[in-house]
């Protein structure tokens, strides 16, 4: 069976090495002007071609490199994580001011939490490259899923996301209510360190 991203398979790496590079280079800009680091790290990824596969099927559409790279946006993954809150919005407003890059999309999970306490900021970004992509372009454009997050929420959305999964949990609502208040209280957290940190800046 051919590769789900056909041709373009190479292409994907060399977009999520022109991220970090982006990523990096932010990074480095403001720690020279401020000292201080703008996030913790950040993790990468290329959609496996299972998942990708089972994506196209769930979604309704053919197991091509067009339904992949075109139709679907999140082939390339991206989760930023950050020691603050405000961190988060610093990231986006750099991510905004980029020139080769053009946000498609927004979701501001932060202050709108889901309903079961997820907590994160979502982007869509389009990425112009120096290199042909599947819509027949040359110079082409790829879309990249962006995640920011706090180390709170990224610690819950990863114990959230394996306990998911278990089957046959009993008392399924009683758990469901006890994490959505561990979310409400990391959120709390977040906040209080957002405060003592803005608190020792002004000092």
């Amino acid at each position: 069976m051919s590769s789900i991203y056909g041709e373009y398979g190479p292409s994907l790496d060399k977009v999520m090495e022109e991220m970090r590079t982006i990523l990096e280079s932010i990074d480095e800009r403001i720690f020279a002007e401020t000292g201080e680091h703008i996030y913790e790290h950040f993790n990468m990824r290329i959609k496996s071609e299972e998942s990708m596969r089972e994506k196209c099927i769930k979604k309704g559409l053919p197991e091509t490199p067009f339904s992949a790279l075109h139709e679907i946006w999140d082939a390339i993954g991206i989760r930023i994580v950050t020691a603050f809150r405000d961190d988060i919005w610093a990231i986006v407003e750099e991510i905004r001011r980029m020139d080769r890059v053009r946000v498609v999309k927004e979701k501001d999970f932060v202050h709108h939490a889901k309903s079961n306490g997820y907590r994160s900021f979502h982007m869509i970004l389009q990425l112009s490259t120096d290199f042909p992509d599947v819509e027949g372009n040359n110079p082409g454009r790829y879309y990249v899923e962006l995640q920011i997050r706090t180390i709170a929420m990224d610690s819950w959305a990863s114990l959230e996301h394996k306990m998911k999964y278990k089957k046959h949990v009993e008392n399924q609502k009683l758990l469901e209510a006890e994490l959505k208040r561990c979310a409400d209280e990391l959120a709390a957290c977040d906040v209080s360190m957002q405060t003592i940190r803005n608190m020792i800046r002004e000092s």
